[in-house]
């Protein structure tokens, strides 16, 4: 158990049931009652994000979640294939699971699982990502409306803006926490 004197950003915890990771906290110590915590929780499993308040020193029960690193082998549609490197087992997983690091995932890359009591409960794209550009339309000298920067599509299918001087073919390395260009590969 733990109590809210131990929250962290990124803490998972069991919240009436349900598997709820710590977005933010502020604990607060007005000058008049007792001190208390406003927290954010977003569900792991739906996504939802709720704002509740508790008094400090309440107690909750930790999740344990195991964060494993697994190889992505393909998308069929409807779930996602990764393969442990060591064990070689799959795992296939569905959309609502992999949620946003769908657009970062490449065939035959690294992924990290998270479990939770043996079941996949989401996957984490890699905090980097090198990727090409398949679409870049060409660079128009003079246009600074946009701050020198142009959209792309990598080959994943995420879109992404890239410096005029990016074309089309060339590996670039993209955070994929913010969806922005980080540098060129090649």
């Amino acid at each position: 158990m733990i109590s809210t004197a131990d929250f962290r950003n990124g803490m998972v915890v069991v919240f009436e049931g349900d598997l709820m990771q710590i977005v933010d906290f502020q604990h607060v110590k007005p000058g008049k009652g007792g001190a208390f915590v406003r927290t954010k929780f977003k569900n792991v499993l739906t996504g939802r994000v709720i704002d509740k308040t508790f008094r400090s020193g309440e107690k909750f029960e930790e999740a344990r979640v195991e964060n494993q690193v697994w190889q992505y082998l393909y998308h069929d549609g409807d779930l996602f294939h990764f393969m442990h490197p060591d064990s070689y087992e799959q795992q296939a997983v569905s959309e609502s699971q992999v949620g946003d690091a769908a657009q970062w995932l490449k065939e035959n890359g690294d992924a990290t699982l998270q479990f939770y009591n043996g079941k996949v409960i989401a996957v984490q794209a890699p905090l980097f990502v090198e990727l090409e550009i398949t679409k870049c339309d060409p660079a128009v000298q003079g246009d600074r409306a946009t701050a020198g920067t142009k959209p792309a599509t990598l080959e994943t299918g995420a879109a992404v803006a890239v410096p005029l001087f990016v074309q089309e073919g060339v590996v670039i390395k993209v955070d994929t926490r913010t969806g922005e260009y980080i540098e060129r590969v090649s």
